[in-house]
């Protein structure tokens, strides 16, 4: 059994914190959110896979089954469930977005993904399926060939299989059937600006902007993630009015984040961040358990005492073994850089550096947010 043991000391002095550098710079509006009703809309259809090489669905699924015969009967075939037997098909929920504003014609990409018991969909091709969205009206109709970047293969118990075959990609694959037009704003009511971060400040700062460049009071700042922006225009008016809202430049302070992947051990940090003089003390203990049993046969058992049963003894041994690769840092008030890397050099991997981090911030002394994903 083998445990680690992270222990963090902080030395707290009094001058001691760190003034995070100004990381102030201009951007424009577009970037930091959206207008209310400009948004994707996602779509869902359900259809049949075919000509897979005997890879699909088996004959107990029985959806593909009354799938097929429902297909064939459509173009004027008629069978039996019990006729349909083959693993050359295979049920498949086909996924797909939808743009904000779309025109009849327009080509979208979608994604297909296995329901049955199909062992792969390389070398499929996807039969005609209408996407529906949450009103349950078709936008779109999915068809073609599909890439699956992966095959799984398997043959007298032996498998060999690269990432996942029964989830493919139809780019480009799905033709928009019915136009959409995002509705910005209705007559008599005010455009809708949504923050993609939170923060009043931000918001407030945007609406100054805003008013500043038209050299009216135009804007103002509903809440921490909504700007409201009057329009007194026409339709014909608003793509240009709109336009020149996004390109308008807004002073921004890029919030101190540090986002790591657990999965994978990357960290990635801004160069604002920063924390405040540390010693940071790591090092390992490993505990090892080792249990032995040993069985007492008692000479005569058969035939003279049923009752008479074999005894069980159980020794255990206790081994602890102190690392030798023991860590002890100093850091006086730093970057995030100056952290991970003084922690690299002194042999602390990815993993051990995470949990570090980590300890930092509930202890006060790392001044950033960690999102961890």
């Amino acid at each position: 059994m083998l445990f680690g043991r992270l222990i963090i000391l902080f030395l707290l002095w009094s001058t001691a914190f760190a003034v995070p550098p100004s990381n102030a710079q201009s951007t424009e509006i577009r970037t930091l959110g959206r207008f209310d009703g400009w948004r994707d809309n996602n779509l869902v259809g359900y259809g049949l896979v075919v000509g897979l090489a005997g890879s699909g669905d088996t004959r107990q699924s029985a959806i593909t089954r009354q799938a097929v015969r429902n297909v064939l009967g459509r173009l004027g075939t008629t069978v039996t469930e019990d006729e349909v037997n083959s693993r050359n098909v295979a049920v498949v929920m086909v996924m797909g977005t939808l743009p904000p504003s779309a025109n009849r014609g327009d080509r979208i990409p979608a994604t297909v993904s296995s329901v049955g018991d199909a062992r792969s969909l390389a070398g499929g091709s996807l039969l005609m399926t209408p996407l529906a969205g949450p009103d349950g009206n078709t936008y779109a109709l999915a068809q073609g060939s599909l890439v699956t970047g992966g095959y799984s293969f398997e043959d007298e118990f032996n498998l060999q299989q690269r990432n996942f075959p029964t989830t493919a990609r139809l780019e480009n694959g799905a033709t928009v059937e019915v136009s959409v037009d995002a509705d910005l704003v209705q007559e008599g009511e005010e455009l809708r600006f949504l923050l993609k971060d939170a923060d009043f400040g931000m918001a407030a700062s945007i609406s100054e902007q805003i008013n500043t460049y038209f050299g009216q009071s135009v804007a103002w700042a509903k809440g921490a993630d909504e700007v409201r922006i009057a329009y007194a225009g026409g339709p014909r008016q608003l793509a240009a009015f709109v336009g020149e809202i996004e390109r308008i430049a807004v002073g921004t302070d890029t919030p101190p984040r540090i986002v790591i992947n657990e999965r994978t051990g990357t960290i990635v940090a801004g160069s604002s961040v920063t924390l405040s003089s540390v010693v940071i003390a790591q090092g390992d203990i490993r505990i090892t358990v080792t249990t032995e049993n040993t069985a007492l046969q008692p000479a005569f058992i058969s035939g003279i005492n049923p009752g008479i049963s074999s005894l069980i003894i159980t020794n255990t041994e206790l081994d602890v073994e102190q690392g030798d690769a023991d860590v002890v840092a100093t850091f006086d008030n730093s970057s995030i850089a100056d952290l991970v890397q003084g922690l690299s050099q002194a042999g602390v991997d990815t993993r051990r550096t995470i949990g570090i981090l980590q300890s930092l911030k509930d202890a006060g002394a790392l001044h950033a947010d960690i999102i961890v994903q």
